[in-house]
């Protein structure tokens, strides 16, 4: 069937499908306060604007909101963001986002970049593997689906993720700690201090949070770890300066977090599961692993005002962190499967901008400049690499640098005092190299030393078929440069209500094969990812300001999206889909009716399907793409059930839907009506409770909440092994269910 990419969008908003920000935070940063009560400052534009004033399809929670809602991670951002899933084979370390049906797919390697660009205080983060820190002393969250080609730059064809922080308001002192503790023996503590050494000119703000719990999954074998456990601590230091209360406005943040909880380990192999008699949150593993995660930074921001219409930014950063992780991919008290994952990384980057704020135009416009690099010691022990009953695998050692230059300039001209036109374009060079790439072949169990046997990189034969040289390396050097931009029409009404129609272009980098070992056949480089996006939208406030109520509908011509293509051997392709189309919308809403009474629901449509693309020799078009659910919804209350002025209570239950989606291309059927569905690597459709009960005492707060109240079986991540060779596919299970209480003071 044809549909017009017009015609898409224009009947999905008819029937009032979108996204918008709903959250408002009681206790606000200078950068983000509040104009009216369900409005949130936000800075998606580079400038500062009010979230319905924005011609963009954005979801913004505040610190507050995310508490109330239990979100204390990258992972949790799910129940509150329609359109947007977040899964990891990892469990918390190296979250993969999905907005609107765009990820890395079946992709796994930390040296690759997500299309869905990762912010803090609007500095990139290159590294996936520090996308899983815990959230705390958040400011806001912004959530911008679509390409964000002009202002954030490459790797944001699905979208931008911006975690913004607390920042000194320089006036006075203030604070808070909390503390809480839930089954699985977890006991979580946060605080902030903010002080002002110089009235309206100099303060500090310092931020902690701990968390430390037993495994959520229970292992059977004897004396094993039990898996998917918590210890992780983070802190931060900001620091503000405003001299003399004057035009400068200095900001320098530094963070630091380390994670050491134990590994999300796959269920296991289907026959020895059955044979142990497992239930879904147990597992029978005899290699639960830690995973060592590492993460810091230090970042500069600079703001001068020139002149009442002109100021000059400049962010710079410096960022690094490591992974160490043992992974026991097999599930089984057997070594079928053991991989060590290591890598480091380290990045700079630097944007200088001018923001130009005068009566009927605005603009901004500057210049990016960044690096990174990864540094990556992988081995993976492997059964039967080497015949029944002998152990050995392979190693893998290699380089990666990449460095990124930008120009970009968008502006906002009012045609009329309700008629805004927006025209946006960014140019980027993106240069890349693979250095010092080498693998072997080797005898020697888990915990054995490796004894080398034969050269696997550089070798195109395979493995075993080239002679082990110790001085063998590969390299390979990639670069594209890329013209992304914007264009939107957008119309105010008297009633404020915001429509706005829009045409948006993304990128992704071209990237390396990270998870080639076993033959130089497959250390490629392959294209950049390149999206089409067409958007309608429609945002205001409707019954008196009762209701917000924000909507839109989008098409995506979608091409090269970057996939593995894990074929027997094992070998391990990275391969451009060559076509996919993606068409679907958000709605989301605010409804209150009474004082203390407050409705939110959201809801999302997505149909995201590849129109070319083939994997392991089959032919894979009109099937789904991963991490795409048809259909997501959340519906939640907040009801203060009573209020006294000092003390009150608020009851605030929740309920999150999602369709079917599947975890690889192998679902659905091909073009010739052959099936290809993979029964395991699929999430069926299911609902998770949420609920919590909060007493306030002036400022002193109890929380009691639960999360997936009825204890859902659910899957969080699947691969597909069976392509590779193994009887069995990595299956990872979500968390069953917790509660606790918490207890927070502020002052």
């Amino acid at each position: 069937m044809n549909i017009t990419k017009a015609g898409i969008a224009s009947v999905i908003l008819s029937c009032g499908v979108s996204n918008i920000a709903l959250a408002q935070e009681a206790t606000q940063a200078p950068q983000a306060s509040e104009a009216v009560a369900g409005d949130i400052i936000v800075t998606a534009q580079r400038r500062s604007q009010s979230l319905l004033d924005v011609p963009l399809a954005i979801s913004a929670l505040g610190g507050d909101a995310l508490e109330s809602k239990g979100i204390t991670n990258s992972a949790s951002l799910a129940t509150a963001v329609p359109n947007l899933q977040v899964s990891s084979s990892f469990g918390r370390t190296q979250p993969n986002f999905s907005l609107r049906g765009i990820s890395v797919a079946n992709e796994f390697n930390s040296n690759q970049a997500s299309p869905v660009g990762v912010y803090i205080d609007d500095v990139y983060i290159a590294a996936r593997t520090s996308h899983g820190m815990g959230l705390f002393d958040l400011d806001r969250v912004e959530v911008l689906r679509g390409p964000q080609g002009t202002l954030f730059g490459r790797n944001t064809t699905g979208g931008a993720i911006n975690f913004i922080t607390r920042q000194p308001k320089l006036q006075g002192t203030e604070g808070y700690l909390q503390a809480g503790y839930g089954n699985y023996n977890t006991f979580k503590a946060q605080g902030a201090v903010e002080t002002t050494m110089v009235e309206d000119e100099l303060g500090l703000r310092i931020a902690a949070n701990y968390e430390k719990g037993d495994g959520q999954i229970r292992n059977v074998y004897p004396g094993g770890r039990d898996a998917n456990s918590v210890d992780s601590l983070q802190g931060r230091v900001a620091l503000r300066a405003k001299p003399g209360n004057g035009a400068v406005d200095i900001k320098i943040r530094a963070y630091a977090g380390r994670d050491r909880g134990t590994q999300a380990t796959p269920l296991g192999i289907p026959s020895e599961r059955a044979t142990s008699n497992l239930g879904f949150f147990e597992i029978n593993e005899n290699r639960v692993g830690l995973s060592r995660t590492d993460a810091w930074g230090i970042a500069g921001n600079v703001s001068v005002e020139l002149s009442p219409t002109v100021t000059f930014t400049s962010i710079t950063s410096y960022d690094g962190g490591k992974l160490d992780l043992d992974q026991a991919a097999d599930g089984s008290p057997n070594d079928v499967l053991d991989i060590t994952w290591q890598s480091g990384f380290r990045q700079f980057s630097e944007e200088a901008r001018i923001n130009y704020e005068g009566d009927a135009l605005k603009l901004v416009g500057g210049l990016f400049y960044g690096w990174d690099r990864t540094v990556t010691d992988n081995r993976f022990n492997i059964g039967s690499a080497l015949g029944v009953g002998v152990d050995g695998g392979f190693f893998q050692h290699y380089r990666q640098s990449r460095r990124s230059y930008a120009a970009f300039l968008q502006g906002d001209y009012d045609l009329t005092d309700k008629l805004v036109l927006t025209l946006g374009a960014r140019y980027t060079w993106d240069r890349g190299q693979y250095r010092d790439g080498y693998a072997f072949l080797f005898a020697g169990g888990v915990d054995d030393a490796m004894t080398p046997i034969a050269s696997t990189v550089p070798c195109s034969g395979a493995p075993g078929t080239c002679a082990y040289d110790p001085n063998a390396r590969f390299n390979l050097d990639g670069k594209n440069n890329a013209l992304t931009g914007r264009a939107a029409l957008s119309y105010t009404f008297d009633n404020g209500l915001l429509v706005y129609a829009s045409y948006s272009r993304g990128y992704r980098s071209g990237a390396f094969n990270g998870g080639s070992y076993t033959s130089s056949a497959g250390v490629n480089y392959v294209e950049p990812e390149r999206v089409n996006a067409y958007e309608a939208g429609v945002k205001g406030r409707l019954l008196g300001n009762m209701l917000t109520l924000s909507a839109a509908g989008f098409y995506y011509d979608y091409t090269n999206q970057q996939v593995q293509d894990l074929r027997a051997g094992p070998v391990n392709f990275l391969v451009n889909a060559p076509k996919a189309e993606v068409y679907g919308g958000e709605i989301e809403a605010t409804l209150r009716p009474a004082p203390g009474f407050t409705i939110n629901a959201s809801g999302g449509y997505l149909h995201a399907t590849y129109k070319e693309l083939s994997l392991q020799g089959v032919d894979l078009s009109g099937n789904a793409l991963p991490f795409a659910p048809r259909w997501t919804a959340q519906f939640g209350v907040d009801w203060k059930v009573f209020d006294t002025g000092r003390d009150s209570v608020t009851f605030s239950p929740s309920v999150n839907y999602f369709s079917r989606q599947y975890f690889s291309p192998f679902n659905t059927t091909d073009v010739a009506g052959t099936g290809q569905v993979n029964s395991e690597l699929q999430q069926g459709a299911y609902a998770k409770v949420d609920a919590a009960l909060v007493w306030q005492h002036d400022n002193i707060e109890l929380r009691g909440w639960i999360n997936n109240a009825f204890n859902r079986k659910v899957l969080a991540y699947g691969l597909d092994l069976r392509g590779a060779g193994f009887n069995y596919n990595l299956l990872v299970p979500a968390a069953p269910r917790t509660y606790g209480v918490t207890a927070r003071v502020s002052f």
